[in-house]
């Protein structure tokens, strides 16, 4: 047999065993098991899905097309994957277009409100501890929804507004079950991730905000002097341990930038997209197919009490605007039990106040992160008297 034929019946039997179904299942499996192979097919398909919900007109296509698919791929056992430098990248483009926003006209309007921001701060850590206080009620005791080893520490660290990674470290910390912390926590987020934003489009409440970016045209060399500022601003933040650094150190160096009047560049659409889009996936792949398994009572209870934090904080949010120039719609979203870049997100897509809604939301985040752990010694740590 010559060379040629020797090559040629190789590649054949290659060519047979490969598109043979089992072999071609089996090549698969190990294709999927490669990291890279992952986050490629669950990027195209989350931009599949953000395309379909531009299409459909879906509020936030860009960011709740990707959360949908790839949770509900998640939960089928389907091999989605988050790349942690992607979602990064997202919360700094995010956070720097979000900066932008806080011209010296906005700064003092929102320093104005300092009161209404101070008081959605004891709100909402009112609102995590009746949160946690009826998780505990209904889950604690005997009876039909009864969950196995539950702990006043869990339903306490399952029921702040905000920092929810943190929450979870800090319930592992006392011992906490933190598949309940972090499960109650991601599933919050979801839910006002979604509601908010549909229900806000069923009423047409959009385009109430006239503020503007201080940056409204993109210029590409000081788009990047933005980048390389912003970006030491993330640099700054991880070095200093600080949560959601990429964020917040962002958010901060713009913010600095815009009120001193500093004009550099407007952040590309294109970008602004692509951030939400790698943020949804991050939101996503948290719901696991074990997730489905996780004691369902606890999960319906949490959604339940979701639904009804919404509603108690539109009351709220009513409230507020009776005293204040703002719209009750911009205060929903700084007042809600949402995630700081979710909702962050949610007021620039709507135009819906976008540097009240973020302030409001960073003071929330820095006084979750100070005083939900002295609290927590306070309440249960006590030595009796």
């Amino acid at each position: 047999m010559s060379d040629f034929q020797l090559v040629f019946h190789a590649a054949s039997r290659s060519f047979y065993l490969f598109f043979m179904p089992s072999n071609f299942k089996n090549y698969f499996s190990v294709l999927l098991e490669i990291s890279y192979i992952r986050i490629i097919l669950t990027l195209l398909l989350a931009w599949a899905a953000a395309g379909l919900c531009v299409h459909l007109h879906i509020p936030l296509p860009w960011m709740i097309g990707p959360l949908l698919v790839t949770a509900a791929t998640s939960m089928l056992g389907a091999p989605s994957l988050s790349w942690t430098p992607l979602r990064n990248a997202g919360q700094w483009v995010i956070g720097s277009a979000l900066g932008l926003y806080f011209t010296p006209q906005v700064v003092a309007l929102v320093a104005s409100l300092w009161w209404a921001i101070a008081l959605n701060i004891v709100w909402s850590l009112l609102l995590g501890l009746l949160f946690g206080a009826w998780l505990h009620r209904v889950h604690h005791g005997p009876g039909p929804l009864h969950v196995a080893g539950l702990s006043r520490i869990t339903t306490y660290f399952a029921s702040p507004i905000g920092a929810a990674s943190e929450m979870t470290l800090l319930g592992e910390r006392y011992g906490a079950q933190t598949e309940l912390v972090a499960s109650a926590h991601s599933l919050r987020v979801m839910l006002v991730t979604l509601i908010i934003p549909f229900g806000f489009q069923w009423a047409g409440l959009h385009g109430l905000d006239t503020s503007l970016p201080g940056a409204r045209f993109v210029q590409w060399p000081g788009l990047a002097l933005l980048a390389l500022l912003t970006g030491l601003g993330c640099w700054t933040m991880v070095r200093l341990k600080r949560t959601n650094p990429w964020f917040i150190g962002a958010l901060l160096a713009a913010l600095l930038l815009t009120a001193c009047n500093v004009t550099l560049s407007a952040i590309p659409q294109s970008l602004t997209n692509a951030a939400q889009l790698v943020i949804g996936i991050s939101l996503g792949v948290r719901f696991t197919q074990g997730f489905v398994h996780l004691a369902p009572r606890w999960l319906g209870s949490v959604a339940l009490a979701t639904v009804g934090m919404i509603a108690l904080c539109c009351g709220f949010a009513l409230l507020l605007a009776q005293f204040t120039p703002v719209h009750w719609a911009t205060l929903l979203l700084g007042t809600s039990p949402g995630g700081i870049a979710e909702m962050s997100i949610t007021a620039k897509v709507l135009q819906l106040g976008v540097p009240l809604v973020t302030a409001v939301h960073v003071t929330r985040l820095a006084a979750v992160l100070l005083l939900v752990e002295p609290m927590y010694r306070w309440f249960y740590q006590r030595p009796a008297q």
